[in-house]
């Protein structure tokens, strides 16, 4: 239905979706999941004729989406994120317009509007202004326009994004019934909406496919291994290189977490038990464990691992400096405080005492809590 052929975005110098190439086959439903600014919706607008790619190829039913654009949409409806509504018409009037818009022939128009109407369970506010309805409601209305002529595909970014449970529940029962007579994809970065609806998963990271196969396959995957989450009180090069020496282990990550510690986890075989080994390991290395927690590997963990951001050479050292920097800074301004808290001393001029009474009333009104992010 769907091929995308190493198909690349750039924006100026910063390239949004490298180098992707995947099929989408007719009869599923595909996640399309990856975190916040991973290149998800940049690829649905490609795909649906919206963006133009820096470079590769996109075949929707078997016609070019920038050769052939009209024939290539006329299998796709699309859902943005932020659904086209217009709000000072009705959904009746709107689903009107666009069936109009979308050239379906005026003796079934009226019927096709009653159709997607009946589907998206619309008809109790079919003559109420767009603007007057929930979130719940224009979601929906953007799911009939998009269901309008009844295209063999349907493309969905965020469809339930701000919605209550109640409605996320309603829109996704929805979404499985259109399932069963369209390929539907479905982009999101919510894991459990996607695992709940969705057979198949394609996921994006980085501007990156990272990840393509089956809900089942990818569970399969995470079954028999454990996760060992432990944090560190030291400096992430020197956890890192500790690290090094772990053997009978499928994957390491360390990052700085909060309260000045490390945050590290260990995935190895459900079989394979390092705890105490790793205990014993960074206390000889100096580097006192406060935390461990250990839990069998699931498919958020899975996930987690794939969409990683991956620490860049130098980021270590970088953070170090910048950890460095901070200290001397704190010292400095303790040492500077010292003579600011003493305005009243009789050594100092008048003209002094009251420059440095106006300095501490401004530094009451400094924010009370920073941080390295």
């Amino acid at each position: 239905m769907i091929e995308v052929r190493n198909v690349t975005k750039k924006y100026g110098s910063i390239t949004a979706v490298k180098n992707i190439s995947f099929t989408v086959e007719e009869g599923h439903i595909y996640g399309f999941l990856g975190p916040n600014g991973a290149g998800k919706s940049t690829t649905m607008n490609m795909i649906t004729g919206c963006l133009a790619a820096t470079s590769g190829e996109i075949l929707v039913g078997g016609y070019d989406i920038y050769e052939d654009p009209v024939e290539a949409k006329r299998c796709i409806g699309y859902l943005p994120e932020l659904p086209p509504l217009y709000t000072d018409m009705t959904p009746e009037e709107y689903l009107c317009f666009v069936a109009e818009a979308k050239g379906i022939p005026y003796a079934e128009l009226e019927r096709e509007v009653e159709r997607v109407i009946a589907k998206t369970a619309l008809d109790g506010v079919r003559h109420r202004l767009i603007r007057n309805l929930s979130k719940g409601y224009r979601q929906r209305v953007g799911i009939a326009q998009a269901i309008l002529g009844d295209p063999k595909i349907i493309i969905l970014d965020e469809p339930t994004v701000g919605l209550d449970p109640l409605q996320i529940i309603e829109i996704r029962q929805l979404i499985r019934e259109l399932g069963e007579n369209h390929t539907v994809i479905l982009s999101s970065h919510i894991l459990s909406e996607i695992s709940a609806v969705c057979d198949y998963l394609i996921i994006i990271a980085h501007g990156e496919i990272v990840a393509s196969d089956t809900v089942a396959n990818l569970t399969a995957s995470a079954d028999g291994h454990r996760m060992i989450t432990f944090d560190v009180r030291g400096e992430l090069p020197a956890v890192q290189q500790t690290l090094s020496s772990l053997t009978d282990v499928i994957g390491v990550q360390a990052a700085y977490g909060l309260g000045g510690c490390v945050r590290v986890q260990v995935e190895t075989a459900a079989d394979v038990d390092l705890r105490e080994y790793i205990f014993r390991l960074f206390a000889k290395a100096d580097l006192p464990i406060v935390e461990m927690n250990t839990n069998d590997v699931n498919l958020e963990d899975v996930f987690l691992r794939l969409t990683a951001e991956p620490l860049a050479d130098g980021e270590a050292d970088a953070q170090e400096t910048a950890k460095e920097t901070e200290d001397v800074g704190d010292t400095e301004e303790a040492a500077e405080g010292t003579d600011d808290t003493d305005a009243d001393s009789p050594y100092y001029t008048p003209q002094e005492k009251k420059e440095k009474k106006k300095k501490q009333s401004a530094d009451e009104y400094k924010p009370l809590f920073g941080g390295r992010e």
